[in-house]
């Protein structure tokens, strides 16, 4: 819970948190569609309306009407992410370390729809991956123990002071006794030395 703050909203909040998290594992792919769908306050026209989209965008076809406790974890987090995706509307979009599902196709699918997502909403994104800081964000936002230790719209200027957090985690393993007298390189293995 926060042990302070507020937050003034307006508008309709959407999250990509923790996709897949409330899906049961013994009902289908498309079962958890409908219930999720429900729970994120869509009738089910509504839900009908959008699941083949969702199918689709999920890349599961063939299994949605395969039990979720079947799925790797690859699938289960793809088809939480095309429900709340698909589905989700917002005028404030939660983002948190979603970026990361899939193989290199799906991940870029992800990217294109947030980025057509934040065409119309306000976005909070949380990541440790300065890739996607730099390609989605305006603002940067750098906490350390629940401290905020930079803010600043200079992508550079909070880059680097994320960067000096990581540097301050860094050690230095080994005593530098060990030291390297000779190296070689195989090749087809026949020895090259330098």
């Amino acid at each position: 819970k926060p042990d302070r703050g507020r937050i003034m909203l307006r508008g309709r909040v959407g999250g990509l948190i923790a996709l897949g998290a409330g899906f049961d594992p013994i009902l289908t792919g498309r079962e958890n569609v409908f219930i999720n769908g429900a729970i994120l306050g869509l009738s089910q026209k509504q839900i009908k309306a959008r699941f083949e989209e969702i199918v689709e965008f999920a890349e599961i076809g063939p299994f949605i009407d395969t039990p979720v406790c079947n799925y790797s974890s690859g699938m289960h987090v793809r088809l939480g992410f095309a429900v709340a995706a698909v589905l989700i509307k917002p005028d404030v979009l939660l983002l948190d370390e979603v970026l990361a599902v899939g193989d290199l196709g799906f991940r870029l699918k992800c990217f294109n729809l947030v980025q057509e997502l934040l065409k119309d909403s306000a976005a909070v994104f949380v990541s440790h991956s300065m890739q996607q800081v730099t390609r989605f964000c305006t603002h940067v936002a750098v906490l350390a123990n629940g401290q905020m230790i930079r803010h600043t719209t200079d992508l550079g200027d909070g880059l680097a002071a994320y960067y000096d957090q990581c540097e301050s985690q860094l050690k230095v393993f080994g005593n530098e006794q060990a030291v390297l007298h000779n190296e070689q390189l195989l090749i087809n293995h026949r020895p090259v030395t330098s």
